[in-house]
């Protein structure tokens, strides 16, 4: 794996762990406003940045996939015949 393919990884992960957590604070977030502000919180806004994020987490799913695919192929592998195990 060159140097590239390492960085784009490296930084592809860190993408990844940093939506996740920024998911883990919008529900937190959600939670105890909701909770505070009951029928005045604005859910429609909260349900449209889970969505965002979830969309974000697809990309980096499918990057890493992408990604995998031109390593294992520079490699000489096919990307459907390599066994984990």
């Amino acid at each position: 794996m060159t140097t590239a393919e390492s960085e784009a990884r490296k930084a592809l992960n860190r993408l990844r762990r940093a939506l996740e957590k920024a998911q883990r604070e919008i529900v937190e977030l959600e939670g105890a406003l909701s909770h505070a502000e009951g029928t005045d919180f604005p859910s429609d806004i909260y349900e449209g940045m889970n969505l965002s994020i979830r969309q974000l987490l697809d990309f980096t799913e499918d990057e890493a996939s992408r990604l995998q695919e031109k390593i294992l192929h520079s490699g000489g592998l096919e990307a459907g015949r390599v066994r984990r195990g």
